[in-house]
């Protein structure tokens, strides 16, 4: 089963408010996915996100790192951007299970690179411009996939 929505955001602060938003519902044990090419403000999202959970530390994307942890908020926070992965084992040296199927929450830049270790049910975040719409505006789709 999917249910699917869509969000309009004409700024940065949109994008951060929803990310912020689903941030303060997140639950122990969910997995989210950040589709949308450079540029589309995968970050800005995150940002919010993070600090929906109540994480106040700086929040960056790990591309070099793929993994970077947050234990200040109410829940930890696991943001992965797999961008730079070569193959799936390199998810397993770096304990992917463990942030996948632990209490915290995981946000996963590029996670159509590792379609194949998603788990069943995850939340698809995917960012795209529309530049007919103006250069700030984003449409944000967001799917749950799987059954809840």
């Amino acid at each position: 089963m999917e249910k699917t929505e869509e969000r309009d955001s004409f700024s940065a602060q949109d994008t951060f408010a929803l990310g912020e938003q689903m941030g303060k519902q997140a639950q122990p044990g969910q997995l989210y996915t950040l589709l949308g090419d450079l540029g589309v403000g995968k970050t800005v999202f995150t940002q919010g996100f993070a600090a929906g959970l109540g994480i106040t530390e700086p929040v960056n994307s790990p591309t070099f790192t793929i993994l970077q942890s947050y234990e200040g908020g109410r829940l930890p926070f696991y943001h992965f951007d797999v961008y730079r992965i070569g193959d799936v084992e390199e998810m397993e040296e770096i304990g992917y299970e463990d942030c996948f199927y632990g209490e915290g929450v995981c946000l996963v830049e590029w996670a159509d690179l590792i379609e194949e270790i998603l788990p069943q049910c995850y939340t698809q975040v995917r960012i795209e411009k529309d530049l007919s719409r103006g250069f700030d505006y984003r449409r944000i789709t967001v799917a749950h996939k799987g059954e809840d």
